[in-house]
């Protein structure tokens, strides 16, 4: 029974080994010269104004949710469109209805002022 875990124990040794020696030998030879130029904070080629810790506007969350909303729905358009050929008139359907609920979802975002920044 521990020959069919063997495979898996050489791959976890055999990894933790070459990360010690890849960070032991980052450590060893970069060199470290930090100076106050490099440590201090950089934000957009200026100085930061504000404090780190400021919270956002729901807003940009908001936003950044629609995002990734729409930005995935892609992850769907591509497994349908290689396997269209099998799926035939019921996949297209299926996917219709699919898009047509992501375009009314976006509009009514968008009726909403969801999409607004001020």
């Amino acid at each position: 029974m521990l020959v069919e875990y063997l495979p898996i124990l050489l791959f976890i040794g055999i990894s933790t080994v070459l990360g010690i020696v890849l960070i032991t030998a980052g450590n060893v030879l970069s060199p470290s010269n930090p100076n106050s130029e490099k440590a201090s904070p950089y934000e957009c080629g200026f100085e930061a104004f504000e404090d780190t810790r400021s919270k956002f506007d729901v807003r940009f969350y908001l936003v950044a949710i629609m995002f990734i909303i729409f930005d995935l729905e892609i992850a769907f358009f591509v497994p349908w469109a290689v396997a269209l050929d099998e799926l035939g008139v019921f996949g297209l359907v299926a996917m219709s209805i699919f898009v047509l609920e992501l375009i009314v979802g976006f509009f009514i975002a968008w009726k909403r002022g969801a999409l607004e920044w001020e």
